[in-house]
């Protein structure tokens, strides 16, 4: 027997036979290697060196050892750097999300995903079982004391609690008990808690969006997660911030029941703040109020009131029936059929047009109203918005009461803001319209505006220069003085309404508005913001709207002119620090 044939090799030459020219360059190096170094073995005991051989076999060893792990290393190197998020090195995690982070408008963080753990028991594995229930206890007091003894008690391994936090499940690992186990899951979270919260919405624990933007944008989240994208929103966080900030004072200070605001950019239809008040916790909701979890401003509905003016004179100006000279009666109500309509404040005098618009009079607003007709004022209000829900992204967003019909006394109703509920983002859709060159522009919370979104006319450029002017007088002469914030030339329109309750109106029981836009100066195509505030119940009186909402507006205006890039300049009304020009006086304005 050959020495090949005695260690059992079977070789009968050199490897390449055996591999021919079959076998790749990497197998026939291999193979000659072992050959060398069985050779090597052989001669060493051949010349009675035996140490020869150990060493040999130890350097083996030692070589096969390192290239195991530099082999482990570079795989562990490369899932940690390269591994893209979602890809192969998430399958450690079998229940990973693939949502991608929302960030607002300039990449802050609003909703993110963050591994927890599902805490599992197997009962069968515990030894001492009080002892452990008393132990898991102390360690988590969350965990439900009832569910604790059905798992326990139980014959198989069963889920104890999810959500457990990294912090949690150091300090339940650190009692070492058998037959406790942890799985991953990651848990959707809003870092932010309570602010932006019914505009960001929420997602469920399988990672399926349920409100707000998460569900709004469900699909598209979904594919920039995929993508290891973020995806912005169009608001600002810290016009964010302000706004909330300010209605909380705002809605505490008067002890409404309820609060919104909004601003939004009028020629992009971007919303850059969005706030319901009261708010809640975005981790915590299951403990919020219901009150607390309704976004106001998409899907309550209000009458409200003398904002609606605004609609009414653009129209009036529009079709040519009034210009701001037009006179109107106001010196008595208007009688129509058995209903007679009344001013806040009378001034019993005939009024131009702009100082109906300035001493908000219903008598005047229902008089151009009348004059134009139902038809020519429900086809502004459709073309305004007004008559269906806002085309806003958010699906909570409700379509408003249908109205029934239109004769004399309902246009009068409908031209000071009674006898039709909108939700407050369908009154800032319209109110953008007034003061952008006439374009209705869908709101939106996508970054940048809505790719090719479906714009229409509906008063013209001229119409939009006269509305902003007469907003920017009705501020610094009228009833929205209270919403003047120094250099940034504001204006707007009071609104105030009484609530229907028990078939009645409640002169206790109302809702103030402002809607503001700034600045009211230059092309109607210049950059614009809106700024709309709305209270609910006010507790305190007065409850109109140019004492409860006008001053929170001019606030927020005031603090987030510098991050619109908005400069404090005079105008021909006051100077840039909000000094009035002598020359122009007040004419004491309701605040309706």
């Amino acid at each position: 027997m050959s020495v090949h044939d005695h260690h059992g090799m079977g070789y009968r030459g050199r490897p390449q036979a055996t591999f021919g020219g079959a076998a790749s360059a990497w197998g026939r190096w291999v193979a000659s290697l072992v050959w060398n170094l069985e050779h090597s073995f052989e001669r060493a005991r051949a010349d009675a060196r035996p140490e020869e051989d150990t060493r040999v076999r130890i350097f083996l060893i030692m070589a096969a050892f390192c290239v195991v792990f530099s082999c482990l290393a570079l795989g562990a190197a490369h899932a940690a750097l390269l591994t893209p998020r979602g890809g192969a090195g998430a399958g450690f995690n079998p229940g990973a999300l693939t949502r991608a982070d929302l960030v607002d408008r300039n990449g802050q963080l609003l909703a993110t995903n963050i591994t927890h753990y599902g805490l599992y028991i197997d009962p069968r594995e515990v030894w001492d079982i009080p002892a452990a229930k008393a132990q898991l206890r102390r360690a988590l007091p969350r965990i439900s004391a009832a569910r604790l003894d059905r798992v326990l008690s139980g014959e198989r391994r069963l889920i104890a609690l999810n959500g457990l936090t990294p912090a949690e499940r150091r300090a339940v690992h650190a009692l070492a008990l058998g037959g406790v186990t942890f799985e991953p899951e990651d848990r959707r979270v809003y870092p932010l808690g309570s602010s932006a919260v019914h505009l960001i919405g929420r997602s469920d624990t399988g990672g399926q969006g349920v409100a707000g933007a998460e569900l709004a944008f469900d699909q598209e989240i979904r594919a920039a997660g995929a993508a290891s994208e973020d995806f912005p929103l169009s608001i600002d966080l810290r016009v964010q911030g302000v706004v909330e900030n300010e209605l909380a004072i705002a809605a505490e200070e008067h002890k409404a029941k309820g609060a919104v605001a909004v601003v939004a950019d009028v020629q992009t239809g971007e919303i850059l703040a969005m706030a319901s008040w009261p708010t809640y916790d975005a981790n915590r909701r299951n403990a919020a109020p219901e009150e607390a979890t309704l976004n106001r401003v998409v899907s309550a509905h209000y009458e409200m009131g003398s904002v609606f003016k605004s609609f009414t004179v653009a129209a009036g100006i529009d079709t040519g029936r009034a210009d701001m000279n037009t006179l109107f009666d106001a010196s008595q109500a208007l009688q129509i059929g058995k209903r007679r309509i009344t001013d806040f404040h009378a001034t019993n005098k005939v009024l131009t047009l702009e100082e109906v618009y300035l001493h908000s009079s219903n008598i005047g607003t229902s008089r151009l109203a009348v004059e134009m007709g139902g038809d020519v004022m429900r086809d502004y209000f459709r073309r305004l918005g007004l008559l269906d829900a806002a085309p806003i992204e958010l699906k909570e967003s409700a379509a408003p009461p249908k109205v029934r019909k239109w004769d004399d006394s309902t246009l009068a109703s409908l031209s000071f803001g009674y006898g039709i509920m909108v939700t407050p983002i369908q009154y800032v859709s319209a109110y953008g319209a007034l003061v952008n060159g006439g374009r209705y522009v869908p709101p939106t919370l996508r970054k940048g505006g809505r790719p090719n979104a479906q714009t229409h006319q509906v008063i013209s450029p001229e119409t939009s220069a006269n509305m902003i002017d007469l907003m920017r007088r009705n501020v610094t002469r009228g009833s929205g003085r209270f919403a003047d914030a120094p250099g940034l030339r504001m204006g707007g329109k009071t609104g105030s309404a009484n609530k229907l309750v028990n078939g009645r109106y409640n002169p206790a029981v109302a809702v103030g508005s402002f809607a503001g836009v700034f600045p009211a100066d230059g092309p109607v195509d210049a950059k614009r913001y809106t700024v709309f505030v709305l209270m609910d119940e006010p507790g305190v009186y007065p409850r109109t709207g140019g004492y409860v909402a006008a001053p929170a507006v001019g606030r927020i205006a005031a603090r987030i002119a510098g991050f619109l890039g908005v400069e404090r300049k005079a105008d021909r009304w006051s100077t840039a620090l909000g000094e009035k020009i002598p020359e122009f006086q007040d004419v004491e304005g309701d605040g309706r």
